[in-house]
């Protein structure tokens, strides 16, 4: 019988013992039950690095443990960087609503490499040098594709703008 057909058999003897393990970990039953679910898949995904002897319980566990403090480093470092990510925009305003939809359209639209360096500066916020690098393109190609790629968005929502529907109100005469 495989290693993998083995521990699929094995696994259901340790599942209490981790769910109870889980709950001491996360203090909180939903988050436990994902922690078992995902230490389950992780060990059913690495069922060949289980030696068949060793015991099955300490290496489950191990696993439930890992991935417990992998999700809590992944917490602390999302925590660290919400106070640096920009302030979302506010949606309530249709109008800046709609008129964000059209710029992203309008992204779109442009070349590849023309659209790539102006969501790495704009979005990304990196350096002119920290983008080119990261396109692997000379700094000089790398200003020559931004302005041309700035051009071409202005382009394309100067047009926008210009079909605009225009709203006429109308006033009736009271007599």
């Amino acid at each position: 019988m495989g290693v993998r057909k083995e521990l699929e058999r094995s696994i259901n003897d340790y599942t209490t013992s981790l769910r109870r393990y889980a709950l001491v970990l996360t203090r909180n039953s939903d988050s436990a039950e994902d922690l078992v679910q995902e230490t389950l898949v992780k060990a059913i995904a690495a069922s060949e690095s289980w030696q068949p002897g060793t015991d099955l319980r300490v290496w489950m566990f191990r696993i439930m443990h890992n991935t417990h403090i992998s999700e809590r480093r992944r917490h602390q470092v999302r925590e660290q960087a919400k106070p640096m990510l920009p302030k979302p925009v506010d949606t309530t305003d249709p109008t800046l609503r709609i008129e964000l939809q059209q710029v992203l359209d309008a992204l779109d639209q442009l070349p590849e490499s023309q659209r790539q360096p102006i969501v790495l500066i704009a979005l990304k916020e990196l350096s002119y040098a920290e983008a080119a690098h990261a396109l692997d393109v000379p700094l000089g190609t790398f200003y020559s594709r931004i302005g041309r790629g700035r051009i071409a968005l202005r382009r394309i929502i100067e047009d926008l703008k210009s079909k605009r529907p225009k709203l006429v109100v109308c006033m009736e005469k009271n007599e």
